[in-house]
């Protein structure tokens, strides 16, 4: 819980750093600069701290991203720097696939571990029906959804890159172990199965 809300606390005020020098920047190269600077330095102060990286980079990614476009940023700032980011973004998918590629033939997908992975994929589902089914109860009064639309947004909650990198991030051990097999699984069967049906899904939430 400490590491979860202080990275929440840490990335809102690392975003309100970043908006308060883009403010007074006129520099897409400069801009640029601030938010890689923002990226690798928020996270290593996070992680300094014993907070959350990711989530501390995130909310302020969604400061920036948001608040920051829209009256800090000039229409070339935002040019270059979507195009920065698009291009990292690329390159990191990019090594990231690689080394899950590299990973997947020294794992060792065992029948238990199979079976166990199998298991986790409901689980996985049901877990994403609730943390979209709720949120999506609760603002039922201000903007109707149908049955059908919350089916849709938890049957493409596609699984991939991400999650196995977690699962790689995790330390050796007999949890990694078990975990990143199972991972796999679960990611197979969010791109295969999940992948290939969701348009089904989608267009009943249209028809409706």
């Amino acid at each position: 819980m400490e590491e979860v809300v202080g990275g929440l606390v840490l990335g809102f005020i690392l975003g309100w750093v970043g908006y308060y020098l883009l403010r007074r920047l006129d520099n897409y190269q400069v801009e640029i600069l601030v938010t890689i600077a923002l990226v690798a330095g928020g996270y290593a102060l996070a992680s300094r701290l014993h907070m959350s990286g990711p989530l501390a980079v995130v909310v302020a990614g969604l400061m920036i991203g948001n608040h920051g476009r829209r009256y800090a940023m000039s229409k070339k700032t935002e040019q270059q720097l979507d195009t920065f980011w698009e291009l990292i973004d690329e390159v990191l998918n990019a090594v990231l696939f690689l080394l899950i590629g590299l990973e997947v033939l020294i794992v060792t997908f065992e029948l238990p571990v199979l079976l166990a992975g199998l298991a986790a994929i409901p689980l996985v589902l049901l877990a994403r029906l609730v943390a979209v089914g709720v949120p999506v109860m609760a603002l039922k009064p201000f903007q109707e959804h149908t049955s059908s639309s919350i089916l849709a947004l938890t049957w493409g909650g596609l699984k991939g890159g991400i999650s196995v990198a977690l699962a790689l991030a995790l330390p050796a051990g007999p949890e990694r172990d078990l975990i990143l097999p199972m991972a796999y699984v679960v990611v197979v069967f969010s791109i295969l199965f999940q992948g290939l049906t969701v348009k089904r899904f989608l267009g009943r939430a249209v028809a409706e």
